[in-house]
């Protein structure tokens, strides 16, 4: 294990580190054939379809195809979107939640390990028979022994590369369809030609489902069909490995189904024929051979003699290496699931390594390999009948897992839906119709025929609910079990989600300054649940502070350090720091709590990086822990009376400005300063001039992954979004994300829309005066006339005191021009402003002591005071409340 590689570096696609274009179509389409494996497929369900459904066998192998097809165009969809090899795992959990997917992702290892045991078994039986070794391949022991060791070769197979398996599979799967076509071609020319005593004519009522004697027979034959079927999907599975990834895969997946169809059909019907559906002999339906119908049917259709004997033991030879190669593709999807769950946090990490050398997934590979072995073992020891339980408990995996991917897609693109015919029809109509049938025939298979305690060759007690169907108790018992485990290892997520929306605004306050909106967008993904935050914060003068950041990292430690972070954003906006020296300030705070939670996590070094927008960087060890030294942050402070807005950044992407006449969209040249918490940095301020009805659009860096991982596509279509500002602010919210996030996202993001306000020039009055003690008594003249034309008399005895304290302090202490500002909001501000940089402090005045008592008083009678700097000295600000008018 020495070759081992570090955790995949990240949980998106192509993140991983898996050998990526090592396949192209054609082995992708032979990995998703042999994926079912054909011949051993028909040997072994082909007698359990016909003992269901009788004649009507070849229609089933077509009907199934139907839903079939319609889950790989879904999958064909999905792909193109986020080519993830979690496959179902992923998609529903973009879809639907963390918890739908995990169960999605659970429903793939269900049927990848139950069907393991059916191909050791099947694998086992066959190699004996192929050396002539009958009596061994009767021993449950022994082959349980060659199906434990074609297991353990099969996933070594895997383990040493994509390429080779790719290789493998393209040989064996040649030989294979050129060994059944000669089977189907033989067969049907000896019904006509040389028909044995059991041949009967191909007749049409063969392909009319109406003669199936029974809803039940129909479903338990199509259910049994869908088995045959299954595997397409693994060529889907391979995207991160293959050329192209967002288009072969889904091509890969729908040619598979079509070729398989033709394979199948071709022959079930040869074979019906040859062979007829009686009870006796080499008879379909005869149940002592319905688990293996080919081995049979081989010495009858090509002799016992001659070349007959060679293609009979060749048809034998294509059985084991169907099951074998089956086996090693089965692996394949399970290993890289369970990979890619790993990836994003939904399964202990260490499933997500890969193989420096061979790049690909070791503990996954290994570990699906083991658990595959010790099922199979369980299996044998329980199961009166290995093949035919696992056979039918595995389809109601398959319906479970297929059917959620089917409606994933439709709610995946639930937006474009509408958008052209062919998104309405290949996003919504094919899934939507694959699913509902997948659907219809899990609930009707697994609650009405499997549950039947005659059904299959196993019946259980089950307490509280009595005899039950063995194939039900598989089936239904291994996907209740992933239940349990998905409200366990899905319980952070839950609880971060929580936390994070608890430590968000639930409600933005209405403002003098500006008219908000903002939403907030958790990722899909487990592990997409971070640090990303917005806020909107009065600041003093009717000013307001408009602030959004991320915290690079996810889960609970990251949603905990977000809200450290917007708390300590908060109170540095009401020291009135201009944004620079507050980002500063902010960075400190970011690199003490970096440094506290790593002694705390017991991590070494700093994190490592991650291309984004001007450097940012976040962790690559596989830790879903916040990285506290790599946090982004963008702070803007509008000014309503002088229309004024100053802006700093810390990474990120500085805000999109529409102007209010032209609608024109434009992204300041804010200078970016390094991520917060690396310490000793310096950032830069912008100060823009609005005109009132400007857009303000402050967003996160996720709202710009989505969009074909392009920042320059999202820009753009966020410019043209935003062009159209005369909409109403939520509106305009909501089409943001929809044309931003078409589907499901990756990372979290939040979006603040603002549209700036200009106050009332009649409700701002400013007086300058020299320094210059005469000029109190002007400055309270002023202040009290000014009110009195406001209606606010009863405000001016306060604020006569307030101004007259203030001057005097300017005056005396200070040199240069004072001046003086009265602004009517839903509050009395008054502001004395002078040319010093020293500020006043309030402190309690000893009895013997002439000054300090000013202060003392301001802040008595104020509602709130403070003091703010500007590049020519220092503002004191109060504000006083205003009553509100009486009612007539």
């Amino acid at each position: 294990m020495g070759e081992v590689a570090p955790v995949a570096a990240g949980p998106g696609a192509g993140e991983k580190g898996l050998k990526a274009g090592a396949l192209g179509l054609a082995s992708s389409v032979a990995i998703g054939v042999a994926s079912t494996a054909p011949a051993y497929s028909l040997a072994a369900t082909l007698g359990l379809i016909v003992t269901r459904v009788g004649p009507q066998a070849p229609v089933i192998t077509m009907l199934a195809f139907i839903p079939m097809l319609l889950i790989a165009y879904a999958y064909r969809e999905l792909n193109a979107g986020d080519a993830d090899c979690g496959t179902t795992f992923t998609w529903a959990t973009r879809a639907f939640g963390p918890r739908i997917g995990w169960m999605g992702g659970w429903g793939i290892i269900v049927a990848d390990v139950i069907v393991m045991a059916n191909l050791a078994e099947i694998a086992g039986v066959y190699t004996y028979r192929l050396f002539g070794y009958e009596s061994l391949a009767e021993s449950r022991l022994w082959t349980t022994v060659a199906g434990v060791l074609w297991i353990a070769v099969m996933t070594a197979v895997s383990y040493v590369g994509i390429e080779i398996s790719a290789a493998l599979q393209r040989g064996l799967l040649t030989v294979e369809v050129v060994v059944l076509i000669v089977f189907a071609v033989t067969a049907m020319a000896k019904v006509y030609m040389d028909p044995p005593a059991t041949a009967i004519p191909v007749s049409a009522s063969w392909f009319n489902p109406l003669n199936v004697p029974s809803a039940e027979a129909l479903t338990a034959g199509l259910l049994a069909a869908v088995f045959i079927y299954w595997g397409w999907d693994t060529a889907v599975t391979v995207n991160e490995e293959t050329a192209d990834s967002t288009h072969i895969p889904g091509r890969a997946a729908v040619l598979s189904t079509v070729l398989l169809l033709v394979i199948y059909v071709a022959v079930a019907t040869s074979a019906q024929a040859f062979a007829g559906v009686g009870t006796e002999g080499i008879g379909l339906a005869n149940q002592e051979n319905a688990d293996d119908v080919l081995s049979d049917l081989g010495t009858a259709v090509f002799g016992d003699q001659g070349v007959g004997v060679f293609l009979t033991g060749l048809l034998i030879l294509m059985v084991v290496t169907s099951a074998a190669a089956s086996t090693q593709t089965t692996i394949l999807p399970l290993a890289r699931t369970v990979f890619s769950m790993a990836a994003h946090k939904a399964v202990p990490a260490r499933f997500a390594r890969v193989h420096r050398k061979y790049l690909t997934p070791t503990w996954s590979t290994v570990g699906m390999g083991l658990v595959s072995i010790a099922f199979y073992v369980l299996l044998t020891l329980i199961s009166h009948d290995v093949l035919a339980d696992s056979i039918e408990s595995v389809g109601l995996a398959i319906a479970f897992y297929y059917g959620l991917t089917g409606f994933a897609c439709v709610w995946y693109y639930r937006r474009v839906l509408t958008r052209s015919t062919k998104d309405f029809v290949c996003k919504g109509l094919l899934p939507g119709l694959g699913g509902l049938t997948m659907l219809s025939v899990f609930c009707y298979a697994g609650f009405h025929v499997y549950a039947d305690p005659r059904y299959g060759a196993t019946s259980i007690d089950l307490p509280l609910i009595g005899p039950t169907g063995g194939v039900a108790v598989v089936g239904l018992g291994a996907l209740l079990i992933g239940v349990v485990l998905m409200l366990f290892v899905t319980r952070e997520h839950t609880a971060a989600l929580k936390l994070q929306r608890s430590l968000l605004p639930r409600k933005l306050e209405p403002q003098t300054a500006v008219e908000a909106a903002s939403r907030y967008v958790p990722a899909d993904s487990r592990s997409g649940v971070g640090g990303d935050w917005f806020d909107l914060v009065p600041l003093s003068s009717t000013r307001v502070a408009l602030v959004v950041g991320n915290v690079r990292g996810h889960g609970l430690h990251a949603a905990a350090a977000m809200g450290l972070l917007r708390t300590s954003v908060r109170v540095l906006a009401r020291m009135d720091l201009p944004p620079d020296e507050l980002l500063s300030h902010l960075d400190d705070v970011a690199r003490q709590t970096s440094s506290e939670w790593a002694r705390e996590l017991g991590r070494n070094g700093r994190p490592g990086g991650r291309g984004g927008p001007d450097g940012d960087s976040a962790r690559s060890d596989g830790d879903a822990g916040p990285d506290v030294a790599a946090v982004t942050c963008l702070y803007v402070v509008y000014d309503p009376v002088s229309g004024r807005c100053t802006m700093a950044r810390a990474g990120g992407w500085p805000p999109a400005v529409v102007e209010a006449d032209t609608g024109a969209v434009s992204f300041p040249d804010l200078p970016s300063g390094p991520p917060l918490g690396l310490g000793g940095q310096t950032f830069q301020n912008l100060e823009i001039q609005l005109p009132p009805g400007s857009l303000i659009a402050l967003f996160t860096d996720g709202l710009t992954h989505a969009v074909g991982h392009d920042p320059d596509v999202a820009l753009g279509r966020l410019a043209e979004t935003l062009a159209q500002h005369r909409r109403p602010l939520e509106q305009l919210c909501d089409l943001t994300l929809a044309r931003l996030l078409p589907g499901p996202v990756d990372d979290d993001v939040a979006v603040l829309l603002v549209r700036t306000r200009v106050l009332d020039e009649r409700r701002v009055a400013q007086w300058e005066l020299a320094s210059d003690p005469a000029m109190v008594s002007v400055a309270r003249a002023a202040v009290t006339g000014q009110l009195e034309a406001w209606g606010l008399e009863e405000l001016s005895f306060v604020t006569e005191l307030i101004v007259s304290e203030l001057v005097t302090n300017a005056i005396r202490y200070t040199d240069g021009p004072v001046q003086v500002r009265l602004i009517r909001d839903e509050n009395l501000v008054c502001e004395v402003s002078d040319t010093g940089h020293t500020s006043p402090h309030l402190r309690h005045a000893a009895t013997d002591e002439e000054g300090g008592r000013g202060l003392f008083l301001i802040a008595q009678m104020a509602y709130r005071w403070g003091t703010r700097y500007t590049a020519s000295g220092k503002t004191i600000w109060t504000e006083q409340v205003v009553a509100p008018a009486e009612g007539p």
